[in-house]
Order: C-alpha cells, then sequence, then structure tokens
C-alpha cells in the first residue's frame, strides 16, 4: 500500500470511535423504507460535522453530498442504505424491526467513508467528483403502504434507489459502488457475486362471494381456497422452469379478515417474479398469471392482478470487479477476499437499477453472523462489517479517480449497460413491468374472459 493509501487508510481509522457508535445507534433504531426519518437525521448530522452539504430528499428519507476534486473528470456515487426489515421475533427487534439485514453496518461504514474522503489531503492527485448518497427502502417490503405512497404521488417507484434515479439524483454519475453487509463466509473480509437476480412483485386479489359457512355454504364462493388453489397452481409450474435461469416464487397470502363462520369473499397473496433476466422474469409472469388466473375460474371466483417494477437484474461489469477486487487484497490479502466471477445471487437489490445504466459494483463486506433476513443475525464484527469496508471503498475511490481518473475513464466507454440512458430504464419498468387488470370476468352468456 502506497503513502496516499496509508493515509486515507488512516483517515478512516481515526474515525473508528465515531463508526462504532453510528453501527450501535442505527443498530437500536431500525426503520423500515420510506420512513427512516430518525436513522437520516443521526447521520446527515454527522456528515455535516465533517463539512458536507447535505441535500435532502425532502419528503421521503435519504440525502447526498457532493465531494469535488476542483479537477474534470467522471462522478463516482458511493451509497449505503437505511433502512431495516419487519422481524418481529428477532430477539433485538425494536417496534417489530431490526436491521437483520445488515443495513446498519453499511450506515456506519459510510461514516468512514466520509470521514475518509473529506480530510484535508483526502483528493490530493484525484479528478472528477464524489458522490456520496444513503438511500431509503432497498429491502422492497409492505407493498400496500408503498403503493399508498405511489398513488398519492410521493413516490413514483418501490425501491430507494429506483426513486433517487426517478428524482434526477443519479444524473451527471458515471458510475457506483456499494459494499453491502455479509454474514455468509466469517473467515473473509470481502466478497463478491458476478451477477444477481431481479424481480417484479405482483398483488393478486381474489373475490368471491359470503355466505354462512355452516347453513348455506353452497351460495358462497370461497376466495381463500381460490388463493390456496392459486398458489398450488403455481408450485405445479416450478418444474417447467429452466435451469440456469435462478426462477424464484414466492408467494404470502395476506390475512383474511372474517369470521370463522363465514366463507371469505376476499384474499390476497403478494410474490415475487424472480429471476437472472428481464427476459426470464416476463415470460415466466405470464405463466403464473395463468396459473393463478385458473384457480380463480375454477372455484368462480374473480381476480385483479397489480405488477409493479421490482428491481433489474444485477450485472457486474468483469473489468470494475476485478479493479474491486484487487483493492480489497491490497487492504486485507488475498487469502482474505473471496470474489467469485461465476457466483450468482439469488436475492435482489434496486443496486441492480443502477447497473442497468452504469457501471457498479456491489461488494460485500463481512462481519455479520447468522441468517441473513433471520432472527439470529447480528453484526459480530464491527471492525471488519464497517471500519474495514470504509477503508475499503475509499481505496477503490482512489484507485479510480487517480492519474486523471484513468481506470474509471476506461470502464464507462468500455460498459454496454442494457438502457442507454435513465430516462430509457424507467420508460421500460413503467410499461413492461406494470399493469393493473381485473384477470377474470365472467359475462352475461355464461361465458368467462381471461385477461393475462
Amino acid at each position: 500500500m502506497n503513502e496516499r493509501r496509508e493515509r486515507l487508510v488512516s483517515y478512516v481509522e481515526k474515525a473508528r470511535k465515531i463508526i462504532f457508535e453510528g453501527e450501535d445507534f442505527l443498530w437500536k433504531h431500525p426503520e423500515t423504507g420510506f420512513t427512516e426519518w430518525e436513522s437520516h437525521r443521526y447521520l446527515k448530522e454527522k456528515w455535516e460535522s465533517f463539512g458536507l452539504k447535505v441535500i435532502e430528499a425532502g419528503d421521503i428519507p435519504g440525502f447526498y453530498a457532493d465531494i469535488d476534486t476542483g479537477r474534470p473528470g467522471p462522478t463516482l456515487c458511493i451509497m449505503g442504505e437505511l433502512d431495516a426489515l419487519d422481524i418481529a421475533n428477532h430477539p433485538c427487534s425494536v417496534n417489530g424491526k431490526n436491521h437483520s439485514c445488515g443495513h446498519c453496518a453499511q450506515g456506519a461504514a459510510m461514516l468512514g467513508v466520509v470521514a475518509g474522503l473529506t480530510q484535508e489531503r483526502s483528493l490530493e492527485g484525484l479528478s472528477g467528483r464524489i458522490r456520496l448518497m444513503m438511500t431509503p427502502a432497498e429491502e422492497l417490503i409492505q407493498l400496500s403502504f408503498r403503493e399508498k405512497l405511489r398513488q398519492n404521488g410521493t413516490i413514483h417507484f418501490y425501491g430507494g434507489k429506483q426513486e433517487f434515479m426517478y428524482r434526477g439524483f443519479f444524473d451527471g454519475v458515471d458510475l457506483c459502488l456499494m459494499a453491502h453487509t455479509g454474514a455468509e463466509y466469517e473467515q473473509y473480509d470481502f466478497g463478491c457475486s458476478y451477477t444477481g437476480n431481479g424481480f417484479l412483485t405482483k398483488t393478486v386479489t381474489y373475490h368471491g362471494r359470503s355466505a354462512h359457512a355452516a347453513g348455506a355454504p353452497h351460495n358462497g364462493v370461497n376466495a381463500e381456497y381460490a388463493a390456496m388453489l392459486g398458489i398450488n397452481a403455481c408450485n405445479a409450474l416450478r418444474e417447467t422452469f429452466r435451469d440456469g435461469e435462478h426462477i424464484r416464487l414466492h408467494p404470502v397470502m395476506q390475512g383474511i379478515d372474517t369470521a370463522v363462520n363465514i366463507i371469505p369473499n376476499k384474499a390476497t397473496l403478494e410474490t415475487y417474479v424472480r429471476a437472472a433476466s428481464i427476459d426470464a422474469i416476463t415470460r415466466e409472469n405470464k405463466k403464473i398469471d395463468r396459473a393463478l388466473a385458473g384457480a380463480a375460474v375454477s372455484l368462480g371466483a374473480g381476480m385483479e392482478i397489480h405488477d409493479r417494477p421490482g428491481y433489474a437484474p444485477e450485472l457486474h461489469f468483469k473489468p470494475f470487479m476485478q479493479l474491486v477486487e484487487r483493492c480489497c487484497i491490497e487492504l486485507s490479502g488475498e487469502e482474505k477476499v473471496n470474489f467469485r466471477y461465476d457466483g450468482h445471487g439469488n436475492g435482489s437489490s434496486d443496486f441492480g437499477d443502477l447497473t442497468s445504466v452504469m457501471p457498479g459494483v456491489q461488494f460485500r463486506a463481512y462481519g455479520a453472523v447468522g441468517t441473513a433476513h433471520g432472527t439470529d443475525y447480528y453484526v459480530k464484527d464491527v471492525e471488519k462489517a464497517c471500519v474495514r469496508s470504509a477503508m475499503a471503498q475509499v481505496i477503490v475511490a482512489d484507485e479510480l479517480l487517480r492519474e486523471g481518473a484513468a481506470a474509471a475513464k476506461e470502464i464507462i466507454e468500455t460498459y454496454e449497460p442494457r438502457f442507454g440512458s435513465i430516462r430509457e430504464y424507467m420508460d421500460f419498468m413503467d410499461s413492461a413491468m406494470t399493469s393493473d387488470r381485473d384477470a377474470v370476468i365472467y359475462n352475461d352468456d355464461g361465458t368467462v374472459t381471461v385477461r393475462l
């Protein structure tokens, strides 16, 4: 590690106390997507204490701040995430929520990134601009709440980075970087997979007819049974999913709001349709719609479908990923770094939406233990998950933007995104991934219309 890198690392090292305090505060104050106001205020105040001018989103949590080197060049965005999960049975849950996603460590690590890049000599030899950002609502949960926000005009997209793209916060950004907390490999400091799944969100409501469950069940149409049959029909499709496309379907039935002696007249399912490519998502979604509608018809129930954009599949540009890997090895040694160029993650992130329009790498900073999104998850090694994460990120920024930002420019020039612009991406999501329709309609002549 050269003298400049050692200096950057030392800046992060000196911020260890504020990093540890930040992780502890965020762990104890978990908030779900688009409600992360306490975390927002805490981190904003800390960022401002380093002299940054913070630009807030306003009506939703999240903010960014720019650091200009004073020399022309590309713009690199480094970001962390604010939100937690609904997981009331976690032993450390607060108000039913917990950071069993690890985002508390990301927010704390960003304090180290801020410390590393705001000192007097931090930007020596660098060109371009660094946009530091805290984004809300990465965990795409609470679909009905987010749909209400969308309907009242507060948000356009369910995901925080998507919404920030829509609001123009990524305009002028050329490439992006993020370190996500990981628990998969306790023996490593850093890791990364080459690709990750994208998905579409789906809300399906079956409509039946209420009746006395014992006295006159023949007068009713059981919407709950239709929903259960729809789930089973989707399960029967699993053997048709193609190997290598990483298709995942996990429907959840929402609560049935009726008494035990009443035939349920309404039942709602929420699910994602995940896959490694947008083409696979849209193709399998049609098959799933057909199965769900067939279940409704078999019981004489009505059905409506509401599809919304989830996240685009994540693709790490190999040269960029290799650059990040070299920086991680420089910090921790080769034996502590696990970058898998044949690796695929079946989970999803709105970071994939960014890689649809610009080169980006989301790598893992380990230090958590337990099962991600599980009741046994917590950050065990704050040093690794937060301090060393911040060190790695500032080293990557230095590598990208040194020598006239030569490395960043080469990555930008050779990357071929799926969409030519953020506008093109948004238009696609609004058209191909958004739909509202009554899928099963009973006609007066006894026929049934199914709209797929």
